[in-house]
């Protein structure tokens, strides 16, 4: 089915956006891969400032989304993979979006957009890494073209993680 994607705007997160993502990822079904609950404050206060870094550095990060209310609704973009496993030194992208807006397009929408802008900084290769057990995440992968590429085992949790990969040169 091809149905219209929803408007959506991407904006470089402010201070005050560490507070709405707080808040709208403190949902245990929005973070059922991400730990089961939302992190302190203080990791959002210190994610935003580093994504301001990136954006500077880098001219992508993960921006804030809005809906078109202007509502701020989750994340999408990419970074540097910030962890000692996994595809180390790969541009990753990602999302998360609050569950009131699940199953209407935003997330695919907004990473449509993530791999225009990344596209557009340089970058020629990107990565999504998915819980296994994620079908709606992994089915957003799909829809932007990203096929599999390898499996990894979270160090923590022991839980299979899906590496997608997409050839930017290449991609339509």
């Amino acid at each position: 089915m091809n149905r219209a994607l929803p408007a959506v705007r991407l904006r470089v997160p402010t201070h005050e956006d560490a507070f709405a993502w707080h808040r709208i990822f403190d949902d245990p079904d929005v973070m059922e891969f991400h730990g089961g609950k939302a992190a302190d404050l203080s990791f959002y206060e210190e994610l935003t400032a580093r994504q301001r870094r990136h954006d500077a550095e880098l001219g992508f990060c993960l921006w804030t989304m809005l809906d078109e209310s202007g509502q701020v609704i989750g994340f999408t973009g990419a970074q540097p993979w910030p962890r000692d496993w996994g595809p180390v030194g790969e541009i990753e992208i990602g999302w998360r979006l609050a569950r009131e807006h699940w199953g209407k397009g935003y997330a695919t929408a907004a990473a449509r957009e993530t791999l225009e802008r990344v596209r557009a900084a340089g970058v020629g290769d990107v990565v999504a890494m998915v819980d296994a057990r994620n079908a709606r995440s992994i089915a957003v992968t799909r829809r932007l073209g990203m096929r599999p590429a390898e499996i990894f085992m979270t160090p923590v949790s022991r839980r299979e993680a899906h590496c997608y990969r997409l050839d930017l040169r290449h991609a339509e």
